[in-house]
């Protein structure tokens, strides 16, 4: 009972009526999760701007920097005490003094009308110079219409990650998300940085708890046709197209795709409980979790797919559990304070970020290594925290609070560092999930 009444809080809040609810470049990875890790300084220089709008050099160079700050790889440093003002000629005899002067590397670029296109579409070019190796090391020309500018960006930024550390950057990732629409509560997906949202749903009711598939071309969610049916829904990002993977009676919700997209792990009170299912995607056959007496939502895969977490009121209060992927070894995790619920695991499998109620009855985050052995309060302050979702990276999540009031999308590091607010809308924005890298 206890869990239900969690689980009735958590979708109250999702609904907005209260609060709760190259060799060596892997290495470069590794080193780079670690809190000790010393970041690549590097000096962004700017965005020439060759012939375009008066805002495109200035817009390109603003959102590069805020791409390499959230990186977590590079650290920015101030060009103008580098003495670089103008790059001129390459190579510029500049750079080297730039180095000595603590640049590892260096990064510009020129923007303008691409010549002789009628439809004055923008081009980008943009260059790394590698202190280390005293060489310009790369060069990437993007071209596109003037819509596309912040994606020219994104593209450049998650190049220089992938450069230094081999694994994709973030820049172009997605967040989806539930937004209030009026008396209804439809699917949003905007980028990883809070621009270009854009409406997934338009039912005119309750579209809630979105997860992305491994190759980000959709997503699933609880449907909620009418107050008598919720149903898993399925909705392809490029199309709108949407179908339905599971119309069970009773209660159908929390879903979540395996790692390899195959199976569907999702909670389900058809057979009068709240217990976890799981779905073959391809076969349609249906496989039940758990059997307990006590309510079980919330799965999580484990990057391996082979195990999930979920929370689970069957030792009194809810608690996050683990257990095989196929419903054996079920075992606690948490064994802290009175309410931990909604698990997220992290994409390296080394955390679980959950929510948890403090000794002061704060609703925040917290992460959990999954043997248990680590545990850390990750979110502090005002408002009630909720819905963790990793970065693909694993050096981040997103979140929703009422810090500010009304439940908005927020990131943090996964250290704690960092917090940003990413929607600013009047009305409640909550459940966010990270897509997969690009």
């Amino acid at each position: 009972m206890r869990l239900r009444t969690a689980l009735l809080l958590m979708c109250c809040a999702l609904v907005g009526v209260i609060g709760i609810i190259e060799s060596g470049a892997t290495d470069v990875f590794l080193e780079a999760t670690r809190p000790d890790f010393q970041k690549i300084p590097v000096g962004v220089i700017g965005i020439q701007n060759t012939g375009g709008p008066e805002w495109l050099g200035g817009r390109l160079e603003e959102v590069l920097k805020s791409d390499i700050r959230r990186s977590l790889v590079f650290a920015l440093l101030d060009v103008p005490n580098l003495g670089l003002k103008d790059v001129g000629t390459v190579p510029n005899p500049a750079f080297k003094q730039a180095v000595a002067n603590g640049a590892s590397v260096l990064v510009w670029g020129k923007a303008g009308l691409k010549a002789g296109d009628k439809d004055a579409d923008v081009s980008m070019d943009g260059f790394v110079y590698d202190g280390g190796s005293n060489e310009v090391v790369g060069g990437k020309r993007y071209v596109g219409s003037s819509s596309v500018v912040r994606l020219m960006a994104h593209r450049f930024a998650d190049e220089l990650v992938f450069r230094y550390t081999g694994e994709p950057g973030i820049a172009r990732t997605k967040i989806a998300y539930v937004s209030e629409q009026g008396s209804a509560r439809e699917l949003f997906v905007m980028d990883y940085d809070g621009y270009e949202p854009r409406q997934l749903t338009a039912d005119g009711f309750l579209n809630l708890m979105p997860r992305w598939s491994p190759d980000r071309r959709f997503l699933v969610f609880t449907a909620y046709r009418n107050r008598n049916t919720q149903d898993i829904d399925m909705i392809e990002l490029a199309t709108g197209k949407r179908w339905t993977l599971v119309s069970l009676s009773g209660l159908n919700i929390t879903p979540a795709l395996s790692p390899d997209g195959n199976f569907l792990a999702f909670a389900s009170s058809y057979e009068g409980n709240s217990e976890l299912y799981r779905l073959d995607t391809r076969t349609k056959a249906l496989h039940r979790l758990t059997t307990h007496a006590s309510g079980d939502l919330s799965p999580s895969w484990a990057p391996s797919g082979r195990e999930l977490a979920f929370a689970s009121d069957r030792s009194g209060g809810p608690q996050i559990f683990l257990m095989s992927s196929d419903g054996s070894n079920v075992r606690r995790l948490t064994f802290e304070g009175d309410y931990n619920a909604a698990p997220a695991w992290s994409p390296r499998g080394n955390w679980i970020a959950y929510v948890c109620r403090t000794p002061k009855k704060e609703y925040k985050l917290c992460l959990i290594t999954p043997d248990g052995q680590k545990r850390v309060q990750l979110t502090t302050g005002p408002g009630v925290d909720d819905s963790p979702s990793w970065s693909p990276d694993g050096r981040h999540l997103v979140f929703s609070s009422t810090a500010d009031g009304k439940s908005q999308i927020y990131m943090i590091n996964a250290d704690g560092k960092d917090l940003e607010r990413v929607t600013f809308t009047g009305v409640h924005n909550s459940a966010p999930a990270w897509s997969p890298a690009s």
